[in-house]
């Protein structure tokens, strides 16, 4: 019997399209003898979806159209049982699930949201928990846990978009004590959005405001000179971990942008019955890149090292992608943030190892029931209920004095 397998995607996020891309590229690439893969559609307004439709990329562009044909369900847990269930009138299950496969990217998805409401009603998932996904998002609480391992950062400071709303003088004051050229950032995003290199200080007000947009929290760093992005991929769990080869990111600019990982050169594509056509892309296969890096075997060793400590240090699990800067002329190694669920999965670092996606996504899978089965081992609750006899309202009375002690 196959393991049915409901993957998760898309939500109220940015990076909506960007989930839909990678979802659609591993759907494709799942050991379908072994898996009945369920495609589970999250709208940008929270509605989810469930039909065999939801795997072909060639319907994502008339969402309106998508969801009339698609079942709109809920999922929940029903005498042990994980099920997809109709909404409307007539409430009927539409497809059981073993586990979940989350394949989404930021806030209200990857962030924790998504990972606590499946933690909550009990289904085994792929990826990090519902901690891990959150300290993975926010880069602000990321860099603190590997300031405390004092793993290798460029300088940064970090402020709310209310301080800086109240108290404009004294923020741009604050980042004015780094040394230009910055990087502004939402703390929470991915993918490059909302992000703007700062090279003068006539320039910052204006970063700041579109970074705003995205997030209420915002994090500046100091751009790295001699600049080489290098990335790898992390697959495993706190008790054991494997590297990926590690790549070399060529941008057009001075960072990688989300046209570059997605966008690329991807052409026109529709199919019948489509009010509009749908723009398709490779994922992050569209950015330009070098496997392997061209660096030194201790530069390579660092951050192979460092990349280690960084994924354990978050507690993450599943596979994830970690960014480092390199300073060539002081060959320097500074690791950037973690990227829990990543564009496509990562994918291509693994095939460099002559690991292919069938057998990443596998492996991933494995590791999320082991998971499973050691979080199920941990005692969350008891049998026992302090409530037995307790006397409504009434009861309330003679506890008064001791609820308030």
């Amino acid at each position: 019997m196959r393991i049915r397998v409901g993957v998760i995607f898309g939500g109220e996020t940015v990076e909506h399209e960007v989930s839909i891309i990678s979802a659609v590229q591993a759907m494709t690439k799942m050991d379908q003898e072994k898996y009945e893969i369920i495609p589970i559609y999250i709208t940008k307004s929270g509605e989810w979806y469930t039909g065999d439709m939801l795997k072909d990329i060639d319907y994502y562009g008339d969402l309106d159209l998508l969801k009339k044909y698609a079942k709109n369900v809920v999922l929940y847990k029903r005498k042990g049982s994980f099920v997809l269930q109709s909404k409307g009138l007539w409430k009927k299950i539409v497809k059981e699930l073993d586990i979940a496969f989350p394949i989404v990217h930021g806030t209200n998805v990857e962030d924790g949201v998504l990972q606590g409401y499946l933690q909550t009603i009990g289904i085994p998932y792929v990826g990090p928990d519902t901690y891990a996904a959150v300290v993975g998002q926010d880069k602000v609480y990321m860099k603190s846990l590997w300031l405390q391992e004092k793993l290798p950062m460029t300088n940064f400071v970090w402020f709310y978009d209310s301080e800086y709303k109240d108290n404009q003088t004294e923020i741009v004051k604050k980042v004015n004590k780094l040394k230009y050229p910055l990087i502004v950032k939402p703390a929470s995003t991915g993918s490059s959005v909302g992000i703007q290199v700062v090279h003068k200080k006539e320039e910052l007000i204006p970063a700041i405001d579109e970074a705003t947009q995205y997030d209420n929290k915002i994090i500046v760093e100091e751009l790295v000179e001699n600049l080489k992005e290098v990335n790898i991929s992390v697959l495993g769990n706190i008790e054991n971990t494997t590297l990926s080869e590690i790549e070399e990111v060529l941008p057009s600019r001075d960072f990688l942008t989300y046209e570059d990982k997605y966008i690329g050169n991807g052409k026109i594509k529709g199919k019948g019955g489509l009010k509009q056509p749908v723009k398709t892309s490779k994922g992050m296969l569209s950015a330009s890149r070098k496997i392997p890096a061209n660096i030194s075997e201790k530069l390579r060793k660092e951050v192979e090292e460092v990349a280690t400590t960084a994924f354990k240090t978050l507690g993450s699990s599943g596979c994830c992608r970690i960014d480092f800067l390199i300073d060539e002329k002081a060959k320097k190694v500074y690791i950037n943030e973690i990227n829990s669920i990543p564009g496509s999965l990562a994918f291509y670092l693994w095939e460099a190892k002559g690991i292919n996606y069938t057998s990443l996504l596998d492996d991933m899978i494995s590791i999320s029931i082991k998971d499973y089965k050691k979080r199920c081992s941990k005692t969350h609750s008891f049998d026992s209920n302090i409530l037995a006899g307790f006397q409504g309202t009434k009861g309330l009375k003679g506890m008064k004095g001791k609820l308030g002690s």
